[in-house]
């Protein structure tokens, strides 16, 4: 981590905390003397959205590269699936038979967690929307396997605490979703998408798009549950329709254990790239 106190110059820390000791006075109070960098009604003005969005992209990155996290594996899923031992404080008995899948979450996290214990920490590090249900499980896994994870979280009307088993120190926070799922997938190695809703569907089908489209480079792409995927979306229609190719369909493939996803992970053959992608 960089030290302010290695500048020759005086630091931005020294002045915001000296404002501190200045005298009272109108002069002193008027909003249009504080620091611009330390003026939060200034901070959150229209204009200065550009800026927000880059200290959105640099907080994370920058606290990733300190840590030496070079590259992870991301676990979307619903926030709403409940652990076995609580699925019948589910909504419905689909919710409630949905739960079977926290538990692979939370397994799946562990065995990939103990595979990033071999780089230290540094490879195949767990990302998860650092919410409830599916989320809460893959944070958990890793903890399970003695490791570190990512929790991504995002600031909703209905604000919710991150799940307790976040790493402290790469527990994040967003106001912005495109900088969230740019951090997502900017490290990613593989993704793995577990039964979830509108969110979760957002997020699966942004990234086969950055992959069919050639802007995101082919990595494994898991979709937990069968059974669940082809009951919601009639993937042979779209394929069928043309409104996708047929190879579109070798993007990702179908698991339903922890184990079968560690599998295919480490045998991964993509499909090949192709220079005309239609689709769009």
């Amino acid at each position: 981590m960089n030290d302010h106190r290695l500048s020759p110059f005086r630091d931005a820390h020294t002045d915001r905390d000296a404002a501190e000791l200045i005298p009272d006075t109108p002069q002193t109070r008027a909003p249009a003397y504080k620091l611009a960098f330390a003026d939060e009604d200034f901070m959150c003005r229209d204009e200065l959205r550009p800026v927000r969005l880059q200290l959105e992209l640099l907080k994370p990155q920058m606290i990733l590269d300190e840590r030496g996290i070079e590259s992870t594996v991301v676990l979307f899923g619903g926030a709403r699936i409940p652990e076995p031992a609580k699925k019948d404080t589910a909504r419905t008995k689909t919710l409630a038979d949905l739960s079977s899948f926290y538990d692979e979450a939370r397994e799946f996290s562990r065995l990939m967690t103990v595979k990033s214990l071999e780089s230290y920490g540094k490879e195949d590090v767990i990302v998860t929307g650092g919410g409830p249900g599916v989320m809460e499980a893959g944070n958990r896994g890793a903890m399970d396997a003695g490791g570190a994870s990512i929790g991504l979280n995002i600031v909703l009307p209905h604000e919710q605490a991150p799940n307790e088993y976040v790493t402290p120190d790469l527990c994040f926070n967003f106001h912005y979703f495109a900088i969230r799922k740019m951090h997502f997938l900017m490290r990613a190695r593989a993704i793995c998408v577990f039964p979830g809703g509108f969110g979760t569907l957002d997020e699966t089908f942004e990234a086969l798009t950055l992959i069919q489209t050639g802007r995101m480079k082919r990595v494994p792409f898991l979709l937990f549950g069968k059974e669940f995927w082809h009951k919601i979306i009639n993937w042979d229609a779209l394929s069928e329709a043309g409104t996708i190719s047929a190879e579109d369909l070798d993007l990702f493939r179908f698991v339903d254990t922890a184990q079968e996803a560690m599998e295919l992970i480490e045998n991964w053959e993509p499909a090949e790239c192709r220079e005309d992608m239609p689709g769009r």
